[in-house]
């Protein structure tokens, strides 16, 4: 039916122009909406009551019910036992959806449904007067002092709860008429009161990203109480009997649709297999490094069952034998442990390789599978302009034979795939006949050299979760639009079903998470490694010297889920938070500049006591020696005193930490710059108030002889823009965007960021690490290992370096101690 006569029809049972042009652009909701009029015998048009009713059946109607839909709409709209939506409609839907799903509507259930939608309840006007005055009585003291500046809207929320089935706008006459008898009518004072503020000017867009993540923060915050559960919106194992997708066919696929959910009694044998415990899955593929984006799968798989406590297995998605390697396994099992997380066991999916072989058998055996000749490229091709391969219809015994012959290895690569058959016309891209095995001779890192055809992740990754009993799949965004193709396998192939929740991937600003970007900055050098400090590899953070400020608090679990993209300084403040209340203090300079203190004995030695940590109730010190000579950061001298300068300068004094007082006598330099201070130093006096300025410094470790140096290194963004490529990172006009956005293929994805170009690499920070040398740090340190990580005061929080060797210290600044003001 055309556009035109569709929103005509749609108009005819009382949509709004708006509405009906709305609903004409969605297909799922248009399909929805024509079968609803029909099943409700309204082709002609009805009341735009009833109208209203039915277009909010098309788009809210619980799946899982859709066997009562016309039933319901008969006995309950078109008959006008219901004639709102809000809360009348919405309760029946609610009952719907978790009592009655498809099972026969039975008077027993009949007569639910009416009570959950308030069918034939009164409320009297004396009721709502009653309930009304009851409120007013128990806020009339705040209502009279704030006047009409108290925030009623809460107070009126609580009236509505208890007349639920009241008609709201009486009840909001009554409570006005109420409030206005108590007060009398608003003085010139209440109208002041209560006039709207100037608008602020508009933020600039950064101003206005940095404002979302502020507001996310305020709402964790204010949210994530104790008692808050972060995954109380998923359904219970037990309740995994609902539809999980609607899989909706092409009329050359034959129509109609599949609504995929549980049998009965594929629940009752995964309950009595896992106990009705939670079972997740972290299923990283060994081909890399792991980075930030994955430490945020942790949190929410590993996080959720430990939450209910239930179990987290830990499974290598190790379908693709060329680019795995056995190093990027032992990288993975480290990263976990590290990070605190313990799985409860350990899998492949290459351990379920024989199952699935199986599997595929039974899936031609049924003529959902085909072998296919068509190259990559042409599949690529075939797929776009949605047009069926040659050989999708061949015969099933001719599949079996060909795919019996690629599993003994005779045939070559790229020769022939298994391709399941599923929907090339549908409007859902995962539905054009996907790869399920393609012929590869390699050797597999785990199942060595035993088979040269291997599954997709397409195939493999719902049958694993099915095989495993996982309860909750959970996945980044990017994998939504794979749920018909995940569910419509496990359904064809009478496997359990479980929940499959997605949540926004993780993005940080100034870094890439690309897979591929990443390889790029490594292999071409642009970094030192994987573990290079800059990455936001975990392996790279873990180096710089993060440490359990990656698996976050309940307040930053939440954040992450909430947000996409985190600005960095969220990453740097957690990370902050959690290295002041574990990092040791000590004292250290960078730049070197020799202070000499006249006045003491050119043999002068002494040790005195330093806090390791500046916390009430904590102790501990450590011994630090104090010379005739030390050193502090050339930043901390000048030739002139200035106003809020609280560094030493000539005739000024200042605090040496834990050490004497010292003023500044004298000065010398050599080409221009100041190579030596003299001072005169003395003990702080028992009531004496210490100079504001306070600075760190380093003394001798013997009298005459020089401090031990080492080598810092600073980091900064690794990246100048905040979205590196954001430019480039537009799908064509035209093209369509599941295909666009690599949803199918991982040659998909590749291409797209091939026509992203290299412009991101022009946006690299050239000034993301400064190697300091000659730094000073105080005698502790020569024992440091590398791992170890300190606070140098007022310096910020450092990590002995892996580089560190032969007693050459070498020391990563993890980050400054205080946020930068250019965020």
């Amino acid at each position: 039916m055309a556009s035109n006569d569709l929103e005509e029809r749609f108009k005819g049972i009382g949509l709004a122009d708006s509405t009906a042009k709305t609903a004409v652009k969605n297909k799922k909701l248009t399909h929805e909406l024509e079968a609803i009029i029909q099943e409700a015998g309204v082709s002609n048009g009805c009341p735009k009551q009833q109208g209203t009713l039915l277009y909010d059946c098309a788009s809210k109607y619980p799946d899982n019910a859709k066997e009562n839909r016309k039933q319901f709409m008969l006995d309950f709209i078109m008959t006008g036992k219901i004639q709102k939506s809000t809360p009348n409609l919405e309760g029946a839907f609610k009952y719907l959806k978790q009592h009655v799903g498809n099972k026969p509507l039975t008077s027993e259930l009949v007569h639910g449904l009416e009570e959950a939608a308030g069918v034939g309840v009164v409320v009297t006007p004396q009721q709502i007067d009653a309930t009304v005055d009851h409120h007013i009585s128990k806020v009339k003291p705040q209502l009279i002092q704030q006047r009409y500046g108290y925030p009623t809207a809460q107070m009126f929320r609580e009236i509505r709860g208890q007349l639920i089935w009241a008609d709201g706008g009486a009840v909001k006459k009554v409570t006005d008429a109420a409030i206005l008898s108590l007060l009398g009518p608003k003085t010139e004072a209440d109208l002041q009161a209560g006039k709207k503020k100037p608008a602020k000017k508009a933020a600039p867009v950064t101003e206005k990203a940095e404002g979302v993540a502020a507001a996310a923060m305020q709402m964790v915050q204010e949210e994530a109480t104790p008692s808050h559960d972060v995954y109380g919106h998923l359904p219970k194992p037990a309740e995994n009997d609902k539809v999980h997708k609607v899989v909706t066919f092409s009329p050359e696929a034959g129509g109609g649709e599949m609504r995929i959910a549980n049998t009965a009694a594929q629940l009752q044998t995964h309950l009595k297999t896992t106990g009705g415990k939670v079972m997740t899955r972290f299923p990283p593929e060994p081909n890399g490094y792991l980075h930030i984006g994955h430490a945020k799968a942790m949190f929410v798989s590993f996080g959720m069952a430990e939450h209910l406590d239930g179990e987290c297995v830990l499974r290598f998605d190790d379908t693709n034998p060329e680019a795995e390697k056995q190093e990027y396994i032992d990288h993975i099992q480290d990263i976990v442990s590290w990070m605190g997380w313990k799985p409860s066991k350990i899998t492949y999916s290459s351990d379920y390789f024989e199952q699935l072989y199986r599997l595929s058998i039974q899936l031609i055996k049924a003529g959902h599978a085909y072998v296919d000749h068509q190259t990559a490229d042409q599949i690529k091709l075939s797929r776009k302009n949605r047009e069926p391969s040659p050989w999708r219809d061949r015969p099933i015994d001719e599949s079996l034979a060909l795919f019996e012959e690629m599993r003994r290895g005779l045939v070559d690569e790229g020769q022939a795939t298994l391709r399941m058959h599923g929907d090339h016309k549908n409007d859902v891209a995962v539905m054009w006949d996907l790869i399920a095995y393609r012929v590869k001779f390699a050797h597999h890192p785990h199942a060595g050299d035993t088979w040269c055809i291997y599954p997709s992740y397409d195939y493999t990754h719902c049958l694993v979760d099915a095989l495993e009993n996982i309860t909750h799949s959970l996945c980044t965004l990017e994998f939504e639009t794979r749920r018909a193709s995940y569910y419509w396998l496990l359904e064809v192939l009478e496997q359990y079903k479980p929940v499959v929740w997605e949540y926004a991937r993780l993005n940080l600003t100034y870094n890439v998470l690309s897979k591929r970007k990443l390889n790029r900055l490594v292999t071409e050098g642009f970094v030192g490694g994987w573990d290079d400090p800059r990455l936001l590899t975990l392996a790279g953070l873990r180096r710089r010297g993060v440490t359990s400020a990656v698996r976050p608090s309940q307040h930053l679990l939440m954040l992450l889920i909430i947000l996409g993209e985190l600005p960095l300084h969220i990453l740097d403040h957690h990370v902050r938070a959690d290295l002041h209340l574990t990092s040791p203090r000590t004292l250290a300079v960078l730049h070197p500049l020799k202070v000499v203190i006249t006045n003491l004995p050119e043999d002068h030695y002494e040790m005195v006591d330093a806090k390791v940590f500046p916390f009430p109730g904590n102790d501990e010190t450590y011994q630090v020696p104090f010379t005739r000579v030390v050193y502090i950061e050339q930043d901390d001298f000048r030739e002139q005193d200035q106003k809020k300068y609280f560094g030493l300068a000539p005739g000024k004094s200042v605090l040496l930490r834990y050490a004497y007082v010292i003023t500044c006598t004298d000065f010398h330099k050599e080409d221009n710059t100041v190579t030596e201070v003299h001072v005169e130093g003395r003990k702080v006096k028992h009531d004496e108030k210490p100079p504001k300025g306070v600075l760190h410094w380093v003394g001798q470790p013997k009298a005459g002889q020089e401090p031990a140096r080492f080598q810092a290194r600073l980091y900064d963004r690794l990246f100048s823009t905040q979205t590196p490529g954001s430019k480039k990172k537009k799908v064509e006009d035209g093209q369509d965007s599941a295909a666009a956005t690599g949803e199918v293929e991982e040659e998909e994805e590749e291409e797209e960021e091939e026509k992203a170009g290299d412009s991101w690499l022009n946006e690299l920070n050239p000034n993301s690490r400064t190697v300091v040398q000659g730094c000073m740090a105080n005698i502790h340190l020569a024992n440091a290992k590398p791992g170890d990580r300190f606070q140098f005061e007022r310096q910020g929080f450092f990590c002995v370096d892996p580089d560190s060797q032969g007693g050459k210290l070498v020391c990563n600044r993890t980050c400054t101690l205080n946020e930068s003001k250019d965020k």
